[in-house]
């Protein structure tokens, strides 16, 4: 596993109505950004939208809305799904991917001609098994699909079939300076060229429109279709980026243990966003994956791609100090210090937490060991609030209180991020990770347990006696490596990356709408910020300056997806 345009910001039409039956309106990108939404609140999760308001809410207004009517906002955060892997042709979207031409989606090789065709999937479609779905068998390291034309693809199976949901593939490179080098400044043409995968990153779900739950969920509540994963590259960066809005920081990192672990680019710019291939590494895409040596740290310090968390449960526990990694790895991050989400809601005394699923049951099933193996429940570099100091094992209290166990599966008897959902007692601000079997994350999950799993949490969070005041954000990490079209806004050094998947879901939310308004991952902060009425991370701050220095509007707060009565 590693986990490592055009300006969308012009002002568009508030809405579309679509031709087909159920007449559903689609939100413009930034035509009420800041104004926030007009039509009357909702009751539940079966009521319709109310009749629109003749006015907009102003700025003040929508303030005041938020913060009186929204007291608990749950963040559920799934794992390396891109928007066209899940909903490249859900109905309404600005972009559909059945609507583009061949200039829009064509893959160039690592010297920048175009490809004639797609490579091989290199190493196979899957990787466990052999999996058994529906009475077909899907061998281990096997292309499915022969010669493909350099365009994305449905994925089929061995007998030409829709790709189940409920199979594992193998995983796909989603890394720090690979996901820059595909999106390639915007144009999104060397995905292939510089996948580990070949073509399996321009593969998407056909049948998601019938077998997603999650499409169903979009249906009723609000999709959005420009929301971009806050950090490039993968899981350890996106989730720091979710609750800091900022990238770790190795002190003397060429000084240190940890200097084996420091990316050589292109040239001596440490700001260079092109990793330097190895001499051996295959000059094109279709001779074989590239390969670079480590990049976990950039030249002058920034901890972009996956390192262990300082304390336990990491990779290597320090047998001298239990309660820690053992020191001496170059694959562990220092303890960080820098503010949060957390320390911002604190000083406003709002309670909130991190639910990690399984973390319990791992730590009980591996407490007498050094290590923790690999195993499908728990990804320990999914714990973003585990790598900080304010949450360390010297501040025991709070640390039980802000990381909480999960629990496991999908009842409230084992899950406790349901239980006390269920019980109307989360955190007015709570984040929820389920365990990683759980989480559709390629390599080791599939997409059809997590969606299952992320629905049913759904319907316990209706079901809470928080819910009439409740606003639940559905959302992946990133891409997981999987290709899409959408370029990114230009924004700072760290992002944003590639687009994927939002979700929602509230009494508030402008039901049945796609809303076309551009966010990142720290939109949730921007949220939860404006809602609770916080000072402003500075991590927002500098990818805010960024985008208006560039001529762009800043990322929207996800107000645009709520509404409320006048």
């Amino acid at each position: 596993m590693t986990d490592e345009t055009e300006d969308r910001n012009a002002k568009k039409p508030a809405t579309d109505t679509l031709p087909d039956s159920s007449r559903r309106r689609f939100l413009g990108g930034v035509a009420v950004l800041g104004a926030g939404a007009t039509l009357s609140a909702c009751g539940g999760p079966a009521d319709k939208p109310g009749p629109v308001v003749d006015r907009e809410l102003s700025p003040a207004e929508l303030d005041k809305a938020l913060h009186d009517n929204v007291k608990n906002v749950v963040v559920i955060y799934g794992e390396n799904r891109s928007f066209n892997n899940l909903f490249a042709d859900f109905p309404g979207v600005e972009s559909p991917l059945s609507a583009l031409k061949p200039a829009d989606y064509q893959q160039r090789d690592r010297d920048g001609s175009l490809l004639d065709t797609l490579p091989q999937v290199w190493g196979g479609v899957a990787q466990l098994g052999p999996q058994t779905i529906d009475g077909v068998v899907y061998p281990v390291a096997t292309q499915y699909q022969e010669n493909l034309p350099n365009a994305p693809y449905a994925l089929k199976g061995p007998d030409g079939e829709d790709l189940p949901l409920s199979l594992i593939t193998r995983d796909l490179w989603h890394v720090f300076y690979q996901n820059q080098m595909q999106i390639n400044g915007g144009k999104n043409d060397q995905f292939v060229a510089w996948a580990d995968s070949g073509a399996l990153t321009f593969g998407h779900y056909p049948q998601t429109r019938y077998s997603l739950r999650l499409w169903d969920v979009a249906r009723e509540f609000v999709l959005c279709d420009n929301f971009f994963q806050g950090a490039f590259g993968g899981s350890y960066l996106n989730h720091q980026y979710l609750i800091s809005a900022q990238v770790p920081f190795y002190p003397d990192a060429a000084n240190s243990v940890a200097k084996s672990q420091i990316a050589t680019l292109q040239s001596d710019d440490p700001t260079d966003t092109r990793l330097k291939p190895l001499d051996k590494s295959p000059a094109s895409a279709m001779t074989g994956p590239p390969q670079f040596g480590p990049s976990a740290l950039t030249p002058d310090g920034y901890a972009v791609n996956t390192m262990a968390p300082p304390y336990w449960p990491t990779w290597i526990r320090d047998p001298e100090r239990p309660d820690y990694a053992k020191p001496d790895l170059p694959s562990v991050l220092v303890p960080q210090s820098h503010e949060h989400i957390g320390d911002k809601l604190s000083k406003k005394n709002v309670d909130w937490a991190w639910y990690g699923g399984a973390w319990q049951a791992t730590i009980d099933e591996h407490k007498d060991s050094a290590a923790i193996p690999k195993i499908p429940s728990f990804q320990y570099h999914h714990q973003p609030f585990n790598y900080f100091k304010q949450q360390g094992p010297e501040n025991p209290v709070e640390r039980k209180k802000r990381l909480r166990d999960g629990g496991l599966g999908d009842e409230p008897s084992t899950n406790h991020f349901l239980a006390d959902a269920q019980a109307g007692t989360l955190p007015a601000v709570t984040f929820y990770k389920p365990q990683g079997n759980l989480n559709m994350h390629a390599g080791y999950a599939d997409v059809a347990s997590g969606d299952r799993h992320i629905t049913r949490a759904l319907k316990v969070l209706q079901e809470s006696p928080q819910w009439k005041n409740m606003v639940v954000i559905i959302t992946v990490d990133e891409n997981g490596g999987w290709w899409d079209h959408v370029a990114p806004p230009k924004g700072d050094r760290w992002g944003p990356g590639t687009r994927i998947p939002a979700v929602v879901v509230s009494p508030f939310a402008r039901k049945g709408t796609v809303d076309h308004t551009v966010y990142d991952t720290a939109s949730i902060l921007r949220l939860i910020t404006r809602v609770f009425q916080l000072e402003k991370l500075d991590g927002l701050k500098l990818r805010d300056d960024a985008m208006t220095a560039r001529g762009q509007k800043p990322m929207g707060d996800l107000s645009n997806a709520l509404q409320f009565k006048a």
